[in-house]
Parts: structure tokens; sequence; C-alpha cells
């Protein structure tokens, strides 16, 4: 059952930032830097709300955290974002989104209990992204920028491994959120500017902040937390169907029997994927994490692709 609950719990995490592209496409003509700091700011309101409405507080990050939750910041929340907007003015958005379908992959090698069987369920998720995104070219630095990015987006999830393991999903989550609002607040004062959001664009963040970030996040560390970055990782192969779903639902896309088929290979590599059984993880693993929504308590526990578009996170 708790396999289960962690599953469904990151399998709802990817389908909501892969149902957000619409949404990212709301703030195109908002500083991106400055954007992202409120975006994050918000959050960390929300996720220290919630902490605190439980009777918690928020543990304090170890000295030995810090670099884990700098390089997340860092390469997995700001520096994907910048990465795969830029990688999007020299190659086409099918050929980001194939690159970051190699996130599962790379996710199940880096694992240090990685199983042939979760390698082979995330080439077969890696293969039905490509399928869905449809490819593309690239030219100049297209394909270093998406390599950039594909690494930004494994980190996301390689580097909290062990933090979640001390402080819980929501602080991992909260403290994130706090050094990445401060970190775009400065850069984006230096670049980018300040200004203030219009009733669209702050719609946007709203929504980015509280179900993309707060919510989405929290599940995908606990899932990550239960299951291992290599077996969480292939649900992120889901993202790109939601977002394929979404973009049907808004008439701005349509549908074929090529993503069909792209979305059941993806579904088949999944289930192979998450097929492992994982040992019961013994007090002090990484696998042991509190529940995504407690912290503080030591005990058992987005921009993610579209088909045709990558959406920062």
């Amino acid at each position: 059952m708790t396999s289960r609950t962690a599953v469904a719990a990151g399998a709802t995490a990817a389908v909501i930032v892969g149902a957000s592209v619409p949404v990212t496409g709301m703030l195109q003509d908002y500083p991106l830097l400055t954007g992202q700091a409120l975006r994050y700011g918000l959050s960390a309101v929300v996720l220290l709300g919630w902490t605190f409405a439980r009777g918690r507080r928020l543990p304090l990050p170890r000295p030995a955290d810090v670099p884990s939750l700098l390089a997340l910041v860092g390469l997995g929340m700001l520096g994907f974002t910048g990465a795969l907007l830029y990688a999007q003015r020299y190659a086409e958005p099918g050929f980001v989104a194939a690159m970051l379908g190699g996130t599962p992959v790379v996710l199940a090698l880096a694992s240090r209990r990685r199983s042939a069987v979760t390698v082979v369920g995330a080439g077969i998720v890696a293969l039905g992204v490509v399928v869905l995104s449809g490819g593309g070219a690239w030219h100049g630095p297209g394909l270093l920028l998406a390599a950039l990015a594909l690494v930004g987006e494994a980190s996301f999830t390689l580097f909290a491994v062990g933090v979640v393991r001390r402080l819980g999903g929501v602080a991992v989550a909260t403290w994130c959120c706090l050094l990445a609002a401060v970190s775009g607040a400065v850069l984006g004062t230096v670049f980018g500017g300040w200004r203030v959001p219009d009733a669209r664009q702050g719609l946007a963040l709203v929504a980015l902040a509280v179900v993309v970030t707060a919510l989405a996040f929290g599940l995908w560390y606990f899932a990550v937390g239960r299951l291992g970055a290599d077996r969480a990782g292939v649900l992120i192969g889901l993202m790109p169907i939601s977002g394929l779903l979404v973009s049907v639902l808004l008439g701005v896309q349509e549908s074929s029997a090529l993503d069909l088929v792209g979305a059941a290979v993806v579904a088949v590599g999944c289930v192979v994927g998450l097929s492992t059984a994982r040992a019961r993880p013994r007090a002090g693993t990484v696998e042991t994490v509190p529940a995504p929504w407690v912290s503080g308590r030591r005990g058992p526990c987005a921009a993610r692709p579209a088909p045709r578009r990558a959406a920062p996170r």
C-alpha cells in the first residue's frame, strides 16, 4: 500500500507539472528571474504556513546539507529554467523535449541500487517521450543547452535524495523555495528588473506557486523518498502525456496516432521500471524519509516538458 501511495504521489506530481505548460506560457513577457523569485517566494510562504498550521517547526539543514540544497536550487531550479528557455532559441521544442526524455535513464544509472529492470524501464520511457515529442533539429549551442537542461532536470531529484531523508519532503521544498526566491530576487534585480505583473500574469504566478511548486514538489519528494530516485524517475515520462492532453483540450495541438503510440510506450516503461521490488529500507538509509507533509519528524516516510514544448520548472 505504501508503495502504491508513493507511485500515486509521484504520478500526480508529474501530471501537475506536465499540465502546467499553458500556465507557464502566460509568463512569456514577464522578466524570468524576478518571476521565479515571486513564484518561489509565494511557494515558501504556503509551505511555511502548512508547517506551522500542523504545529511543526521548520528543521534547520545541517552544514553538510547546504551544498546539496544550493546545487539543487542552482542546477535543478534556476539553472534548469534558464538552460531550457535558451535551448529553445537554438533548437526545436521537440528536440529539447526528447533530450529531457533521457532523464529517467540518467536517474536509473546514477542510483546506487540500480537494477537492470529499472534501467530497461527507464529506457522504454525515454523512447516513448521521443515518439511523443516528435524529435526535432538544433543549431549552434542548441545541443549543449539541451544537455545542460537534462543535467538540471536530473539534479532536481538526485541532489534531494539524501536531504529528504534527513529533513523531510516539505522541509526540503521549503528551503529550496526560500533559496530560489532570494537568489532569483538578487539576480533579477541586476538582470531583467522588477515589474508589477498584470492580472493574467499574477494568476499564473499564484497557480504555479501553490499547485505546481508547493503541492507538486512535496508529492514528488515523497515519491523519491519512498521509491528511490531511479524508480520514481520513470514517472517523469507522464509529464509530456499530461502536457499533450491539456494542449489537445485547449485546442492548441491536435492528437495523432503516433501520440497514442508514444503514450502507450511510456506507460509500458513505467510499469516495467516500477516492477522491481525494493527491499524494505533499514533505518538511516536513503529510502527512509518523513512523510511529504510532515517536517521535522524522523521516521519512515517543474519547466517538465510537453510533447512539443518544454516548460520551465
